[in-house]
């Protein structure tokens, strides 16, 4: 199970047993008053995730660097996916709901041949079939159904709210939980290697997306049940994530900034 994942904060959770964020591990950077005053006066910040963290995970280390209240971020990313992050701040976090409404890319891989109950890896892989049958032209034809405006049910394992509970919340309890399906839009789906089990790919598409469901969603497609094993954000809108910087990048440049 991935540490930060959403079973391991739940587990930590309900048994009092949570650990100290990831975070505590990047050294503790404090900005001068004319740097917040800055950032606090609004700016746009394109974060590399780390991979474990949650995307909250780094509002709150700048946050905490900043010292200013208003930061957030421009759309979820799960803790085992990494790449672009938008974090604005000040008067720029009015600019949120702007860039989450813009067509986003993803890179990964998916699995064949198993289905975890997450749809990704933080869970054990289970329910084994054959897939050595299935061809590259299988793989690829199976895109296409995947193209263009369709419906798309989201993963049980997930942050979304029923009556102010996460659905992972819900799940884990055992509760059932009735999923409705959201329309969603893939403009492309690109599968640009395939090595065994390991099937990579490029995708573009809307928000609300889920990529754990588009894998989960290929493996029912081709009939050997799939899940996503890795997962990076390379782009939103006309920002990308070759212009991105790491949290330790960040950190530092934090430090030299002349205002």
């Amino acid at each position: 199970m991935a540490k930060g994942s959403y079973l391991q904060k739940y587990r930590e959770k309900i048994s009092g047993t949570a650990e100290e964020d990831t975070i505590v591990k990047l050294p503790y950077v404090q900005a001068s008053e004319e740097v917040r005053k800055a950032f606090e006066e609004g700016k746009v910040i394109l974060i590399d995730k780390p991979l474990h963290w949650t995307s909250f995970d780094v509002v709150r280390k700048i946050r905490n660097s900043l010292k200013i209240k208003k930061v957030g971020h421009a759309g979820t990313l799960d803790p085992l996916a990494t790449g672009l992050l938008i974090v604005c701040t000040g008067k720029f976090t009015k600019k949120i709901n702007e860039f989450m409404a813009q067509e986003k890319e993803y890179t990964g891989t998916f699995t064949l041949g198993a289905t975890t109950a997450t749809y990704d890896a933080e869970s054990n892989p289970e329910n084994f079939k054959e897939y050595n049958h299935i061809s590259s032209e299988d793989i690829t034809n199976a895109t296409i159904k995947f193209i263009g405006e369709i419906q798309q049910y989201p993963p049980i394992y997930s942050a979304i709210k029923k009556d102010g509970v996460a659905l992972y919340e819900l799940a884990r309890r055992g509760e059932e939980v009735e999923l409705k399906a959201r329309t969603i839009t893939i403009s492309e789906f690109e599968i640009t290697k395939i090595d065994g089990a390991i099937i990579s790919f490029r995708v573009l598409c809307g928000t609300g997306t889920y990529i754990r469901s588009l894998a989960h969603d290929m493996g029912v497609a081709l009939g050997c049940g799939a899940y996503l094993s890795t997962l990076k954000r390379t782009k939103i809108g006309e920002f990308s994530s070759e212009k991105s910087s790491s949290m330790e990048e960040f950190l530092k440049e934090l430090q030299k900034i002349e205002v």
